[in-house]
Protein backbone atom coordinates (compact mmCIF):
# COMPACT_ATOMS: atom_id res chain seq x y z
CA UNK A 1 0.00 0.00 0.00
CA UNK A 2 1.34 3.06 -0.95
CA UNK A 3 0.99 6.50 1.56
CA UNK A 4 1.67 10.15 0.43
CA UNK A 5 2.05 12.34 3.37
CA UNK A 6 2.50 16.46 2.94
CA UNK A 7 3.22 18.65 5.36
CA UNK A 8 4.97 22.71 5.27
CA UNK A 9 1.73 24.43 4.26
CA UNK A 10 0.94 27.12 6.73
CA UNK A 11 -0.07 31.15 7.24
CA UNK A 12 2.20 33.47 5.39
CA UNK A 13 1.75 36.85 4.17
CA UNK A 14 1.33 37.70 0.88
CA UNK A 15 4.52 37.92 -0.89
CA UNK A 16 5.61 35.41 1.60
CA UNK A 17 7.44 32.13 0.55
CA UNK A 18 6.58 28.35 1.89
CA UNK A 19 8.19 25.16 0.44
CA UNK A 20 5.52 22.09 0.80
CA UNK A 21 6.84 18.37 1.38
CA UNK A 22 5.39 15.15 0.48
CA UNK A 23 6.85 11.78 1.99
CA UNK A 24 5.98 8.39 -0.28
CA UNK A 25 5.60 5.11 1.74
CA UNK A 26 5.02 1.79 0.06
CA UNK A 27 5.90 0.22 -3.27
CA UNK A 28 6.25 3.02 -5.54
CA UNK A 29 8.80 1.05 -8.59
CA UNK A 30 6.59 2.27 -11.11
CA UNK A 31 5.50 5.22 -9.94
CA UNK A 32 7.66 7.74 -12.00
CA UNK A 33 5.46 10.67 -12.23
CA UNK A 34 4.66 12.67 -9.35
CA UNK A 35 2.54 15.99 -9.32
CA UNK A 36 0.99 18.55 -6.89
CA UNK A 37 -2.53 20.03 -7.09
CA UNK A 38 -4.46 22.08 -5.43
CA UNK A 39 -8.25 23.30 -4.32
CA UNK A 40 -9.56 26.85 -3.24
CA UNK A 41 -12.80 26.69 -1.15
CA UNK A 42 -15.99 26.36 -3.85
CA UNK A 43 -13.32 26.00 -6.13
CA UNK A 44 -12.33 22.97 -9.03
CA UNK A 45 -8.82 21.18 -7.84
CA UNK A 46 -6.28 22.10 -10.04
CA UNK A 47 -3.08 20.75 -11.31
CA UNK A 48 0.24 22.69 -10.09
CA UNK A 49 3.21 20.94 -11.63
CA UNK A 50 4.43 17.55 -12.48
CA UNK A 51 7.54 16.62 -12.09
CA UNK A 52 8.83 13.36 -13.54
CA UNK A 53 11.55 10.39 -11.32
CA UNK A 54 14.45 11.97 -13.95
CA UNK A 55 13.94 15.60 -12.38
CA UNK A 56 12.46 17.04 -15.44
CA UNK A 57 8.73 19.20 -14.33
CA UNK A 58 6.26 21.07 -16.19
CA UNK A 59 3.78 23.54 -14.61
CA UNK A 60 0.87 25.39 -15.15
CA UNK A 61 1.18 28.68 -16.89
CA UNK A 62 0.54 30.57 -13.31
CA UNK A 63 3.00 28.41 -11.32
CA UNK A 64 5.93 28.76 -14.31
CA UNK A 65 8.43 30.80 -12.11
CA UNK A 66 7.09 31.52 -8.92
CA UNK A 67 7.01 27.90 -8.30
CA UNK A 68 9.47 25.16 -8.32
CA UNK A 69 8.98 21.12 -7.96
CA UNK A 70 11.58 19.20 -7.09
CA UNK A 71 12.18 15.63 -5.46
CA UNK A 72 14.36 13.61 -3.93
CA UNK A 73 14.12 9.75 -5.27
CA UNK A 74 16.46 8.66 -2.75
CA UNK A 75 14.45 10.04 0.40
CA UNK A 76 10.95 9.63 -1.14
CA UNK A 77 9.93 13.07 -1.04
CA UNK A 78 8.62 15.57 -3.58
CA UNK A 79 8.80 19.33 -2.86
CA UNK A 80 7.07 22.31 -4.20
CA UNK A 81 8.66 25.65 -3.55
CA UNK A 82 6.58 28.40 -3.61
CA UNK A 83 7.79 32.00 -3.76
CA UNK A 84 6.19 35.22 -4.34
CA UNK A 85 2.38 33.85 -2.78
CA UNK A 86 -0.66 35.85 -3.06
CA UNK A 87 -3.77 35.64 -1.82
CA UNK A 88 -5.25 33.70 -4.81
CA UNK A 89 -2.93 30.67 -4.16
CA UNK A 90 -4.96 30.13 -0.75
CA UNK A 91 -6.00 26.26 -1.52
CA UNK A 92 -5.47 22.77 0.29
CA UNK A 93 -2.54 21.39 -1.98
CA UNK A 94 -2.60 17.60 -2.83
CA UNK A 95 0.42 15.70 -3.56
CA UNK A 96 0.15 12.43 -6.14
CA UNK A 97 2.16 9.87 -7.85
CA UNK A 98 1.56 6.95 -10.74
CA UNK A 99 2.82 5.68 -13.78
CA UNK A 100 1.52 7.91 -16.66
CA UNK A 101 3.44 8.95 -19.69
CA UNK A 102 4.90 11.34 -20.51
CA UNK A 103 4.86 12.61 -17.29
CA UNK A 104 3.19 16.32 -18.72
CA UNK A 105 1.24 18.60 -16.75
CA UNK A 106 -1.00 19.01 -19.89
CA UNK A 107 -1.76 14.71 -19.95
CA UNK A 108 -2.07 14.63 -16.25
CA UNK A 109 -5.05 17.09 -15.98
CA UNK A 110 -6.61 15.32 -18.77
CA UNK A 111 -7.76 12.42 -16.35
CA UNK A 112 -5.96 13.00 -13.10
CA UNK A 113 -7.72 10.08 -11.13
CA UNK A 114 -7.09 7.99 -14.14
CA UNK A 115 -3.73 8.28 -14.33
CA UNK A 116 -2.63 8.91 -10.74
CA UNK A 117 -3.13 6.39 -8.90
CA UNK A 118 -2.07 7.28 -5.33
CA UNK A 119 -2.79 10.91 -3.36
CA UNK A 120 -2.07 12.46 -0.15
CA UNK A 121 -4.83 14.02 2.10
CA UNK A 122 -2.97 17.33 1.83
CA UNK A 123 -1.61 20.34 3.42
CA UNK A 124 -3.20 23.82 3.80
CA UNK A 125 -1.60 26.65 2.44
CA UNK A 126 -3.14 30.45 3.85
CA UNK A 127 -1.63 33.78 2.79
CA UNK A 128 -2.54 36.83 3.95
CA UNK A 129 -2.92 40.09 2.64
Amino acid sequence: QVQLVECGGGSVQAGGSLTLSCVVAGYTANRHCMAWFRQAPGQEREEVATIHSDDVATYIESAQGPFTASRNNAKNTLYLEMNSLKPEHNAMYYCANGSVAPCDVLVVAAHPDQVLQDWGKGTQVTISS
